[in-house]
């Protein structure tokens, strides 16, 4: 059984290459071209305890949507490999995390049916030159992959960078503990007998 795991994306607009570490968070490396981007990855990975190295090329001088739309298919579908790996997974994951102004709950269901949840009020529709719309591509894109039931409630927040911030540290812890193998190899993830 492995703990790392990657993915990568190539086409004319984007070269997306992602390795996750489950079982350290030694080494998170992120490079996207796009600071704020990183900078909330870097805080999903090392709050959610797990290693993260990315590196992302794409066409952001268009505009940065394809670019962290294509980093969410690529986590997605490693996260969908840590099931067919894994087997049996904790399944549920659930987060609330202050920063400073800003309240953010993340729930997670491994469960095999893409659904995503997200609502969030900003008060600052741009932090710097990102775009906080790019956050439902991201969080849309991870979903459908990975088949993950997702709620992301940005609560409440004065500073829209706080408000991201500490979702992305909210779904980090969330994942972290959904994805944890289950310490009980003989029962199933479903009543059902199967996701």
């Amino acid at each position: 059984m492995t703990d790392k795991f990657t993915g990568k994306r190539k086409t004319k607009e984007t070269n997306i290459q992602i390795s996750i570490d489950f079982a350290s968070r030694e080494i998170i490396n992120i490079d996207t071209g796009i600071p704020f981007f990183n900078h909330m990855l870097h805080a999903m990975a090392f709050h959610g305890f797990f290693g993260m190295e990315i590196t992302a090329e794409g066409d952001i001088d268009v505009d940065p949507h394809h670019l962290v739309e294509d980093v969410g298919l690529v986590t997605g579908d490693i996260l969908a490999d840590v099931l067919k790996e894994y087997g049996n997974l904790r399944r549920y994951g659930y987060a609330v995390i202050p920063m400073d102004d800003a309240l953010s709950e993340v729930a997670v269901d491994v469960c095999g049916r893409p659904y995503l949840r997200y609502t969030a009020d900003f008060p600052q529709r741009r932090i710097g030159d990102f775009d906080a719309a790019l956050i439902h591509e991201y969080l849309y894109a991870l979903t459908v992959r990975a088949k993950i039931n997702l709620h992301v409630s940005i609560r409440y927040g004065l500073n829209s960078h706080h408000m991201i911030e500490s979702m992305f540290k909210a779904l980090g812890k969330a994942l972290h503990i959904a994805y944890t193998p289950s310490e009980d190899t003989q029962s199933d993830m479903s009543t059902k007998g199967m996701l």
